[in-house]
């Protein structure tokens, strides 16, 4: 098991329920139960089992001389909330049905459809596989008793060490027929980052698939016009993933010079 491993198992077991002596800890250890408090409840008030995903250390990712931030020590588990048990209350349950009814109308497994549903913060996340994206948003806007016919918008998500779903888009819907919201989440790996597009569906999200590209690195196939919105054609990379470096150029102004984040000296 590699060091990162040991991280994240460390993490996890500080983030879920569990009984241990109290005495001294080491500061890696204080700051990763510190970080674990700050998880959702369960539905009776207990601590819900997180799926810990990555151990971040420090502030902005600098490592080295360049964090001036007085951060360098900060631990924080990167935890996902879990799959969510039936009922799920309220109108989720309502809207899941009517998705697996027609899923199963076309005989697509709605299992293999449909990676998981969160129920977290009184909100509704349904994970589903890339590859039915499109065929669900449709019925998502189409269907009476669905009728989600706004999307605000798509974002990227970078988690590096969530291992071939290292590329998050985060679809939010809105029903103005039944005043509902909805949270639509695919994923995929750095090595393949496509996703089809939604444009057709959800003409607004032209741009804001554009910029998600731009940013983030997701190819959301189908576009019309897929490139650059904040950034140089030609530019290489995508600065809003977390493994982006954190340089620059120097930055003159009335005579003085800022020099790159990266390089900055540390006056710990």
């Amino acid at each position: 098991m590699s060091e990162r491993d040991d991280e994240k198992k460390s993490a996890a077991d500080t983030v879920k329920p569990g009984t241990g002596e109290v005495g001294a800890q080491s500061t890696t250890s204080a700051a990763l139960e510190a970080g674990g408090q700050n998880v959702p409840a369960g539905p009776r008030g207990g601590r819900t089992q997180l799926e810990v995903v990555d151990v971040r250390r420090g502030m902005f990712g600098v490592h080295g001389s360049g964090d001036t931030s007085g951060f360098g020590g900060l631990v924080s588990p990167v935890a996902m909330p879990p799959a969510s048990e039936r009922p799920y209350g309220g109108w989720f349950d309502e809207v899941v049905d009517v998705l697996v009814e027609l899923l199963e109308g076309e005989g697509i497994d709605p299992d293999a459809a449909i990676e998981k549903v969160v129920v977290d913060r009184g909100e509704l996340t349904i994970f589903l596989s890339r590859e039915h994206l499109r065929r669900v948003a449709q019925w998502l806007r189409d269907d009476q008793d669905l009728r989600f016919e706004l999307c605000l918008g798509v974002s990227g998500v970078h988690f590096p060490n969530d291992v071939d779903r290292e590329l998050h888009a985060v679809y939010h819907l809105l029903s103005l027929t039944h005043s509902r919201q909805l949270r639509i989440e695919v994923t995929c790996p750095d090595a393949d980052p496509h996703v089809p597009t939604l444009v057709d569906v959800y003409p607004g999200n032209d741009w804001h698939e554009r910029e998600t590209w731009d940013l983030i690195g997701i190819v959301f196939d189908g576009h019309p016009s897929l490139a650059r919105t904040a950034l140089p054609d030609d530019w290489v990379g995508h600065p809003q993933r977390k493994d982006y470096p954190l340089g620059g150029i120097p930055v003159e102004y009335k005579g003085a010079t800022v020099p790159p984040p990266d390089t900055r000296r540390s006056y710990s």
